[in-house]
């Protein structure tokens, strides 16, 4: 029962949201509002302790297998979330979909599309780009997948050409970095096995390693 004025109470429902739908409440209401200010505070907190603790998990993989599994699984998971930001932005067909990725593959792949990337990789048309990348190029696209996300967001872009511009922008500017430190290009660096064959042995060695520590 809310009072509305004049001595006048009506009854309003209430709603319970999922975590994500209070973000984006959040994000973009008005922060001169003590509530949205104090809830644009915790949601940027959070987020950089979830960067920390999986900076932490990631610094105490030992082998490029166990390093390759962790940031395909944050790929996955960041893809999603970026696809759900673009349909917001207005990419909703998957054809739009599709030509958003290729935005951001070109961007940091010096102007290589999906297909294109294949054939410089030597990969076929049914394997998965992204399952046969080494560490070194997952974590750049995990930072071009990230980032592009959160430019979407913060300048609220609307339109399905904008949105794959700024997918291109925001991959040349990873590719940018990555020339400026003197890393290999993406393209040029060697495709891997599928990353679908790691995954028994990366659990089965964490499984000896587990029962090892349990004996000492």
């Amino acid at each position: 029962m809310v009072a509305v004025g004049s001595g006048a109470i009506h009854q309003y429902p209430s709603y319970k949201l999922s975590r994500y739908a209070c973000y984006l409440i959040v994000q973009n209401a008005d922060p001169n509002k003590k509530i949205v200010a104090l809830g644009q505070t915790y949601f940027a907190v959070q987020t950089r302790l979830q960067e920390i603790r999986q900076m932490e998990e990631y610094n105490q993989l030992s082998t490029e297998d166990e390093k390759r599994l962790f940031l395909r699984n944050e790929m996955a998971k960041h893809n999603s979330q970026l696809a759900a930001v673009a349909k917001d932005a207005g990419v909703i067909e998957p054809i739009d979909y599709a030509i958003f990725q290729n935005h951001g593959y070109m961007g940091l792949y010096g102007g290589l599309d999906a297909k294109a990337i294949h054939a410089k990789k030597g990969l076929k048309k049914s394997q998965q780009i992204l399952d046969h990348m080494g560490s070194t190029e997952l974590a750049a696209n995990l930072f071009r997948a990230t980032q592009t996300e959160e430019k979407l967001k913060r300048e609220q872009i609307k339109g399905k050409q904008k949105a794959n511009q700024t997918h291109f922008e925001v991959g040349k500017k990873v590719r940018k970095t990555i020339q400026e430190i003197g890393g290999e290009m993406p393209e040029n660096l060697p495709a891997a096995d599928s990353i679908k064959k790691l995954e028994p042995k990366v659990e089965k060695r964490k499984l000896k390693n587990s029962n090892k520590l349990l004996k000492e």
